[in-house]
């Protein structure tokens, strides 16, 4: 891995714009299609940059090979589920909450691959920063004014669709050799399969008269927060590493936040500045024990 430039780092906070941007855009997009369809026009307008790229790379896709299987879990469990229950969620809550709940997912990947890796268990700074964080979280569910009893299931569910990224991540080792645009190329063609069916039986989209705003946010979410987002992710892989890229963790909420401010108005309390201190404050520290634990391991 390289050294980092400023093109490096401003690619990291492009991608860290790209999926904070993501929230208000799904909000918008609740205005006119339910949350099914929002998954499968993520996914099917996602998987088209990647599927170019990969044809143009000529990258194998592997979807339908002996291991269909792991792709059809981690495309239902890391693109279908979440993206189900972040647009169902986001109806009722508003978007700078769910970038915030959101962000827990280093914190959540942390706690489990303390039991299901052998590499990442539990020392003092990280078990300090997933305190820090996730209390954050609990005092956010504080909030009264922005979440009760009318919207706590919708929170709820999101914070469930973290979990399922972290689910799929783990998941994702299974195939870890593989290249990663054939994974998510692969990912992506399984979880448009298992969303057809489904779109088609619950919600029937084609009756819908789209407002036009709606109409851009869904295609903006396909194309360029999953799409050209994976694409922009992976070359920060290749260049500079998994911890470089797991930075955009702390900006996410951040950015989140303020986009969601800009161009939805949407109000920011003092426990919303609160909590997103202590998840960023979480994050920081669970990444910093991360990057000593890897250069131990280089070492040794």
């Amino acid at each position: 891995m390289r050294k980092p430039n400023i093109i490096d780092y401003l690619l990291l906070i492009l991608l860290a714009l790209i999926w904070a941007s993501a929230f208000f855009n799904i909000k918008i997009a609740t205005y006119s299609f339910g949350p099914v369809t929002i998954a499968f026009l993520r996914v099917f307008f996602g998987a088209i940059p990647v599927l170019l790229i990969c044809y143009y790379k000529k990258i194998k896709i592997e979807a339908f090979s002996k291991d269909w299987h792991w792709f059809a879990s981690i495309g239902f469990i890391n693109l279908v589920a979440p993206f189900f229950l972040i647009a169902y969620g986001v109806q009722s809550v508003q978007s700078n909450l769910a970038a915030i709940l959101m962000s827990t997912t280093p914190l959540s990947s942390t706690v489990l691959g303390h039991f299901y890796t052998k590499n990442e268990k539990f020392n003092f700074i990280k078990t300090f920063g997933i305190l820090i964080g996730f209390s954050g979280i609990v005092y956010l569910f504080s909030d009264n004014l922005m979440i009760n009893e009318n919207n706590f299931i919708s929170a709820l569910l999101i914070l469930l669709g973290s979990t399922c990224y972290v689910i799929g991540g783990v998941l994702t080792l299974k195939i870890s050799k593989k290249k990663n645009e054939n994974v998510t190329g692969s990912i992506l063609i399984w979880a448009t399969i298992i969303l057809i069916p489904l779109v088609t039986l619950i919600e029937q989209p084609w009756d819908v008269v789209p407002r036009i705003d709606s109409t851009i946010s869904v295609i903006y979410l396909g194309l360029v927060s999953t799409g050209i987002a994976w694409l922009l992710r992976f070359r920060i892989l290749v260049n500079n590493g998994l911890i470089f890229q797991s930075q955009v963790s702390y900006l996410i909420p951040i950015f989140g936040t303020i986009l969601s401010f800009i161009f939805l108005r949407e109000l920011i309390t003092i426990k919303v500045l609160v909590s997103l201190i202590a998840v960023s404050v979480g994050i920081y520290f669970v990444r910093k024990a991360d990057i000593k634990s890897n250069s131990k391991l280089i070492k040794d």
